[in-house]
């Protein structure tokens, strides 16, 4: 099952904020409720690392509709645990213990398996892993192994399905120049540095940024961002393999160079204005900076000038109608003001399905997607109208929040043609496009069986018919103990459903992977009619990873 849900947090420049699903931390409320029953959940806390029993866990069973508290208990010295006097249900397990990463029971990305009680149930031999919290520290030092106070340390983690990779946490370094990230999941990681020389001088002009003889003054000078062992070169970024419980130390020395100084040209807006430039600087896609400058330069000369750059690679929207440049920033540049790829708007509304009526305000991310160019985009729809104002052509995807839900968006128009899912071309003229949004709370529940018994563990994906609308309607869950699951919020189409033993791995995002499972799942279609519940007449039969 899915994790019971928690506040949504930020990351990824707030796109992995929208699109995180529930964290790991206890449930809020402490006082368990009063459950009257016959039935236990019983079992032994152990470390996932090396078997051994882990004494005085607290382990909880939850509520599966609103993630209270139901029974706690304390393990005892060999970890053992027993949770008494439970209603036939089903619960999600929780566990925690100081020094270990808070977990669900079995959990894997967002997914656990939930307990089931009742009569033939099995309940009173799991086997809870606890995985020990790992610790990663460093000290940050510069030219001449002075540490460098203030820096931003940036984690990245790599997802092991997708290889995509991910900011996870950020720090700043103390007065010693050290840094400490702990309590982390087991997992290869990937470390960056921002920071800037305290004794750095960055003047406006040439004449401010030379000295008598002609050379670049001494303090002119920037840090790059750089990575984990050492090096300015995002590419060549060495990554970290924690293990549960083990403590690394990664240090990373900060190299300062001559700063670069970037001219811009900045005309003025067809409807009055000064077109401003935007320059951007990303870490392993993750936008980290976008700084605009010189307004009253701008005024007065038509250019603005970007001081005290550090060498790398930046994003950079200039000129009206906007265009986007790449640059490698090697080298003093005036930059040409025709350099890049010109940027449209798109306009466009929400239309809702399948009976309901759309909020007054949602939250709008426009994504690239299938390696297009560009930064992830936000914006407000109010009353279902929005606009994008500087989007670069390439395939972008459109994803629609309201409160925390994602509401799915099941098709696209643009240009008189209407497409399935999220997606839709940009090319070099401003777009206009009409985004369905589904409003169904449809929940599919089956079982997950081998031999006619259920299959605890197993991830379950629905897979829609439509390849172009797989991205965006794409559902997975976790079957509970008695091979059970929910998939939720599923609008109306044609479905497979699959179950895959040990598929935690698989690269499930790309709908090539899950098809050669398609021939041995349950076909399911839901209509504008179905209902809050569909069932499944047919067990999912569990395949092989």
């Amino acid at each position: 099952m899915m994790q019971p849900c928690a506040p949504i947090r930020a990351g990824r420049v707030a796109i992995a904020a929208l699109l995180a699903l529930a964290s790991l931390a206890a449930p809020a409320q402490t006082t368990p409720r009063k459950t009257t029953g016959s039935y236990r959940i019983a079992g032994r806390v152990v470390n996932a690392s090396t078997g051994e029993p882990v004494p005085r866990a607290t382990v909880s069973a939850l509520a599966e509709e609103d993630n209270h508290i139901v029974e706690s208990v304390q393990a005892d010295a060999d970890g053992r645990f027993s949770l008494v006097r439970l209603a036939a249900g089903k619960y999600p397990l929780n566990a925690s213990k100081r020094g270990y990463r808070t977990a669900f029971y079995d959990e894997h990305d967002d997914f656990n398996s939930a307990i089931v009680t009742g009569e033939g149930q099995d309940t009173a031999n799991l086997v809870f892993k606890l995985t020990p919290g790992a610790v990663l520290r460093g000290v940050v030092t510069g030219d001449g192994g002075d540490p460098v106070e203030g820096a931003n340390v940036m984690l990245y983690q790599r997802q092991h399905a997708s290889g995509r990779v991910v900011q996870v946490e950020g720090t700043t370094t103390d007065d010693t120049g050290t840094y400490e990230f702990s309590n982390l999941a087991a997992g290869e990681y990937l470390l960056a540095v921002n920071a800037w020389p305290w004794y750095a001088m960055h003047g406006q002009g040439n004449a401010a940024r030379r000295d008598e003889s002609g050379e670049r003054a001494a303090l002119d000078v920037a840090y790059p961002i750089t990575y984990f062992d050492s090096t300015s070169d995002e590419a060549s970024a060495s990554s970290i393999v924690l293990a549960g419980g083990s403590r690394d130390e990664a240090d990373i020395n900060l190299h300062a160079v001559p700063a670069l100084h970037l001219k811009v040209a900045t005309p003025f807006k067809r409807g009055g204005g000064i077109a401003r430039p935007e320059l951007r600087q990303t870490v392993f896609g993750v936008q980290i900076s976008a700084v605009s400058a010189g307004f009253l330069d701008s005024l007065k000369t038509g250019t603005v000038e970007f001081d005290g750059v550090a060498p790398g690679h930046y994003e950079l929207s200039q000129g009206d109608p906007p265009r986007i440049a790449s640059l490698d920033a090697t080298a003093n540049l005036d930059v040409d003001p025709g350099a890049g790829t010109p940027a449209v708007s798109v306009a466009g509304s929400l239309r809702a399905i399948g009976g309901g009526t759309l909020p007054d305000e949602a939250n709008l991310i426009l994504e690239p997607v299938d390696g297009s160019r560009g930064q992830p985009l936000m914006q407000i729809a109010h009353k279902g109208q929005f606009r994008f104002d500087a989007v670069a052509p390439g395939v972008w995807g459109l994803s629609v929040y309201s409160g925390g839900p994602v509401l799915p968006v099941v098709a696209i128009s643009a240009g008189g043609a209407t497409t399935a899912g999220n997606q839709f071309a940009v090319r070099d003229r401003p777009l206009t496009v009409e985004a369905a949004v589904s409003l169904a709370k449809t929940r599919v529940l089956g079982f997950a069986r081998r031999n006619s018994k259920g299959v605890a563990g197993a991830m379950i994906v629905l897979v829609p018919k439509e390849p172009r609308a797989y991205q965006a309607l794409v559902r997975r869950d976790q079957s509970d103990s008695d091979g059970s699951f929910s998939l939720r919020d599923v609008p109306a189409g044609r479905y497979t459903v699959v179950a895959i033993e040990d598929g935690w791995k698989l690269e499930w995002q790309r709908r090539e992977v899950i098809a050669r499972y398609l021939p041995g799942g349950v076909a399911v279609t839901i209509s504008e009619g179905s209902g809050a519940i569909v069932y499944l007449t047919d067990p999912v039969q569990v395949q092989a990873h």
